[in-house]
């Protein structure tokens, strides 16, 4: 009975010890899972508030871009606007309908000129604009494909 008592203890130590490096190693396993999960968590954090700041840095390109465009067609409209108004004055001292048409003539083909001249001055002011306002959200773009292939 004493050697049956003694198996039983040993077999008891054992399956406490088996127990223990279990439960030790299902700890650790289990921390090792927390702090991932934190990590990656933060990583996420991290990487939505770059994707805000790089919305925000767009919409204030775009904005600036808005405001340039702006500026352009008010100043194109108050120098046409002033154009027009020597045009009119000048065609009123006419004094033959030749004169006339010549001073008409001359005007117009500024006109042109200058509205060719405005049109693509707000076009290329618009395409940096767009190019500004995508930038950022270009980068942003680039940074998760580049975090996605790096994790595959």
């Amino acid at each position: 009975m004493a050697d049956t008592a003694e198996t039983v203890k040993k077999t008891i130590d054992q399956a406490s010890a088996k127990a223990e490096k279990t439960q030790a190693a299902g700890a650790k396993v289990f921390r090792d899972s927390v702090e991932k999960s934190v990590a990656g968590m933060s990583e996420l954090n991290a990487h939505g508030k770059k994707n805000l700041e790089a919305m925000v840095e767009s919409a204030t390109a775009a904005q600036k871009g808005a405001e340039a465009i702006g500026q352009q067609t008010l100043a194109y409209s108050k120098k046409s606007w002033e154009d027009g108004v020597a045009a009119a004055q000048s065609l009123t001292q006419a004094r033959s309908v030749q004169e006339l048409v010549e001073l008409q003539t001359a005007f117009a083909k500024t006109s042109v000129e200058a509205w060719l001249g405005a049109f693509n001055k707000t076009t290329e002011l618009y395409t940096a604009s767009v190019k500004d306002a995508f930038k950022p959200i270009n980068e942003r773009v680039t940074a998760t494909v580049e975090t996605f292939q790096a994790a595959r």
